[in-house]
């Protein structure tokens, strides 16, 4: 019988009759039993942060874990996300070089980056990973709002260029995230971060920070490329937003989305992406953007021509004899 932390789970859960399981090491989503010798302690400590909303998170022993408790038909069960005590540095997280330096490259732009992906495809992993790379990169301040907190980005950080990073991490108040989005916006912050687009408010008011001069990153539930387009426009158009400015926005705004899938077993997983950018230089000309703007999302063919030009190595806006980009 070991203890909760003396082996790293991605995730745990308890049953209504305090029965911990963990996923099998051996197979791709079975569970296995697993017995600690401070589960009770553990244990209360779940009860005792439960304030009456069904995600939160705690911290064990140096962990955070992501909670959500729900009531099932036998009584309370647990499930939990196992958070690393670090950030991960992007370079270890297995994407292709090309695309991670065009990604950090990015630090100095301002727009939308939005992460597409199912539940536990890594997507808050990777974006966190990234704004880790901003802050290292090229210092500044960040403000994130989470619900609930899940990656352990808050503190200084020491910057390449000789300046600071600093990161605030916060939950929206109230479960209001446009008034948050909006609080933030008043610290004056070169990065923001939105946990997970998922109410019209947080969709509207990251595609107006995203057109203000922020860099702006986000994840989303999507299937693919086209549908996270799809999902922040529906997003956002279900506020007072219409959905021609919502799509006018995103084609001004935007910088990248990158859809993610984790193939393998346990910690042997790896991502798999597709991925289409907007070109930085809003001054230049950019079928992404023409694209979006249009309302008619058939992306298949850009997202593999620069999937292409980026494995091979080549830049992925050029510009023609006549100073157009491609």
């Amino acid at each position: 019988m070991g203890r909760i932390n003396e082996h790293y789970y991605s995730d745990y859960y308890i049953t209504p009759d305090k029965q911990l399981f963990v996923p099998d090491p051996e197979t791709e989503a079975g569970l296995i039993p697993y017995s600690a010798e401070d589960f009770d302690e553990f244990y209360h400590l779940l009860e005792s942060n439960y304030q009456g909303r069904s995600s939160y998170s705690v911290i064990y022993e140096g962990y955070f874990f992501r909670v959500e408790r729900t009531v099932s038909m036998y009584g309370v069960m647990y499930c939990m996300r196992k958070m690393p005590k670090q950030v991960p540095d992007i370079n270890q997280l297995g994407y292709n070089r090309n695309l991670v330096e065009y990604l950090s490259n990015l630090g100095s732009a301002s727009g939308l980056i939005l992460w597409g992906g199912a539940t536990g495809s890594g997507k808050t992993t990777s974006i966190s990973s990234l704004l880790r790379e901003y802050l290292i990169r090229n210092g500044g301040f960040a403000y994130t709002i989470e619900d609930p907190f899940e990656m352990p980005l808050d503190g200084e950080y020491k910057a390449q260029n000789g300046s600071w990073g600093m990161c605030k991490q916060t939950q929206p108040v109230n479960d209001d995230w446009g008034a948050s989005l909006r609080s933030a916006l008043r610290s004056r912050p070169r990065y923001i971060l939105v946990g997970e687009i998922r109410t019209p408010e947080a969709a509207s008011e990251c595609l107006r920070a995203a057109t203000s001069g922020h860099l702006v990153l986000s994840t989303i539930h999507a299937n693919n490329v086209a549908d996270a387009i799809d999902a922040i426009v529906k997003h956002a158009s279900a506020s007072e937003m219409s959905e021609e400015l919502a799509y006018d926005l995103l084609s001004r705004g935007l910088l990248g989305i990158i859809h993610q899938n984790l193939i393998g077993v346990n910690a042997n997983r790896r991502p798999i992406v597709q991925y289409m950018f907007a070109n930085p230089d809003t001054t230049q000309g950019d079928q992404t953007r023409s694209i979006i703007k249009s309302g008619k999302i058939n992306v298949a063919t850009t997202i593999e021509m620069q999937m292409l030009r980026l494995t091979q190595g080549r830049p992925l806006f050029e510009k023609t004899a006549r100073d157009k980009v491609i």
